[in-house]
């Protein structure tokens, strides 16, 4: 008699949507840095930047959603990393898009001049980098959006209102409880001013899918080859 087969759930589009952002994700490895904004290289492919305060968790959510442990480097003084470091995507030595990771801002340690400068650079890489394809902006959900994270997001409002996708990652989540969580989204999705909200934790591993499948769709909606998308 031949035995019966053993129960297995089906995935559902969900789990095989992330599964796919994920495996994608974890193609990741480091392409260059750039501590001035003329030496980027001039790319095609879509290319998706993260910002935030400099201990709002930039490097360990970029960690996390690649699954490596030091593709982002987060430095033992917070703001002290000057560079805007790129890492590319794609299976079998192509790159298909870019995730870039600028420097964290508001940290009081760093000196006034460099803050300045790097504002300024900044702001020149949101306003003009010519194949930025979305925005992702860290922010611990305990301190809310701020003053800094309000400019940053008036920044880049021109090209929202031209089609920029951005999203706000409440990160370190595992420190609220549910009700705090749902208080601190609501919130942030009030100051987001039209941009997506989603609650992200590194430890708990929450967001973590759905941010991936976020990333992968936009890296889709922006042109990206079918090689960064298989």
């Amino acid at each position: 008699m031949p035995l019966t087969p053993s129960y297995t759930r089906e995935k559902s589009p969900l789990d095989t949507a992330s599964a796919l952002a994920l495996g994608w994700l974890h193609t990741a490895r480091f392409l260059t840095t750039a501590a001035q904004l003329h030496q980027l290289p001039a790319l095609q492919v879509p290319e998706i930047a993260f910002v935030g305060r400099s201990n709002a968790g930039k490097s360990t959510a970029i960690n996390t959603l690649t699954q490596q442990n030091r593709l982002a480097f987060a430095s033992k003084t917070p703001g002290r990393t000057q560079h805007i470091n790129l890492f590319a995507l794609g299976r079998r030595g192509q790159t298909d898009a870019v995730l870039a990771d600028l420097p964290g801002y508001g940290y009081a340690a760093v000196p006034q001049a460099d803050k300045l400068r790097w504002q300024q650079v900044m702001v020149n890489y949101l306003l003009t980098r010519a194949n930025l394809a979305a925005v992702v902006m860290l922010c611990d959900p305990r301190h809310g959006i701020k003053e800094l994270d309000e400019a940053l997001l008036e920044v880049i409002r021109p090209r929202v209102e031209q089609g920029l996708p951005f999203l706000v990652l409440l990160t370190k989540a595992d420190k609220l409880n549910r009700s705090e969580q749902a208080k601190a989204l609501s919130i942030a999705r009030l100051q987001a001013g039209g941009g997506d909200v989603m609650l992200f934790s590194a430890l708990k591993r929450q967001g973590v899918a759905e941010a991936a499948c976020w990333l992968r769709a936009r890296v889709e909606q922006a042109g990206g080859s079918e090689q960064a998308l298989a």
